[in-house]
């Protein structure tokens, strides 16, 4: 399976993650889910899912023994100018750690954006991309390096 772009968040890209960088509207946020190997549905199954209740409703599974990680405007770098001599534009996440990472084994991170982190529902929440990340938990810290998530309208 390769990285994707849900369908839903085509042409978002960089406006949801601006939004989130500008605190617009308060409380919305960049979400990391990590994604259970076990299950995983294809990619073409996936990319039409248009929120994170509909990405879990079949049989893809969140990892939840690792938890999601929630980036405020306080996490997040400002929106990086265009980059006109390579034609693209990236959106970076910064460094993120599951501190004694545990649980089943993860395939994917899928990136979402929350228009209010404090409603608690998944069916407002936008799934953005779905990179891989295959990892097997075994207690120890495990970190996503900062890098670019979206570029060019697509998954970096």
């Amino acid at each position: 399976m390769a990285n994707i772009t849900f369908n839903v968040a085509k042409g978002r890209g960089v406006e949801l993650y601006k939004r989130a960088v500008e605190s617009d509207p308060a409380n919305c946020a960049i979400i990391l889910v990590p994604i259970e190997t076990d299950g995983l549905e294809t990619d073409a199954v996936l990319k039409d899912k248009d929120t994170l209740a509909d990405v879990l409703s079949g049989t893809t599974d969140e990892q939840a023994t690792m938890g999601r990680k929630i980036l405020t405007d306080a996490d997040l770098a400002a929106l990086p100018d265009p980059d006109d001599d390579n034609d693209k534009r990236q959106c970076p996440l910064p460094d993120v750690i599951w501190a004694a990472a545990a649980g089943n084994p993860i395939s994917k991170i899928l990136v979402a954006f929350d228009y209010d982190t404090t409603a608690g529902d998944d069916s407002a929440i936008v799934p953005m991309t779905l990179f891989d990340f295959p990892i097997t938990p075994t207690g120890v810290d495990v970190t996503l390096e900062a890098g670019p998530f979206w570029e060019s309208g697509e998954p970096a």
